[in-house]
């Protein structure tokens, strides 16, 4: 059943532009300012994208061990990201580049052993937000 789930979220992630070429393994990973100036991100993609910020900002701010709650609930965010995903062009080839790793933390977070592996993950997903900021808007 789960990697029904992640082919599911895999095909989804990949289809809302199948004229997509695949890139090389250094092009996925460096993500790169639109002229000197941030990328837009569509208005339906930003809220889920901020609510699962929050939720990461929370987790920290309380201290909370839960991490499997958190785990459930930045899954169910991402979900709802890709469906809303209408982007194409530059700007979705780049936030693929975000995403992509970004989902592949929260998977991480899921297979956690315990707290305290739970909590590095949870620290790069709060990196893994500042970089978004740092490149969309």
């Amino acid at each position: 059943m789960r990697s029904v789930l992640m082919m599911t979220i895999f095909i989804s992630l990949f289809s809302c532009n199948s004229n997509q070429s695949p890139a090389s393994e250094s092009e996925k990973s460096t993500l790169s300012l639109n002229e000197g100036k941030k990328w837009n991100v569509n208005n339906e993609m930003k809220p889920h994208i901020e609510e699962a910020r929050k939720m990461v900002a929370n987790y920290i701010a309380d201290e909370d061990n839960d991490y499997e709650l958190l785990h459930t609930r930045l899954k169910k965010q991402n979900e709802l990201l890709i469906k809303s995903c209408t982007m194409k062009g530059a700007s979705h080839d780049e936030l693929h580049k975000w995403l992509h790793p970004h989902i592949t933390l929260v998977k991480s977070l899921g297979e956690a052993d315990n707290s305290d592996a739970a909590q590095e993950y949870v620290a790069l997903l709060e990196t893994s937000f500042n970089n978004y900021s740092d490149y969309f808007d």
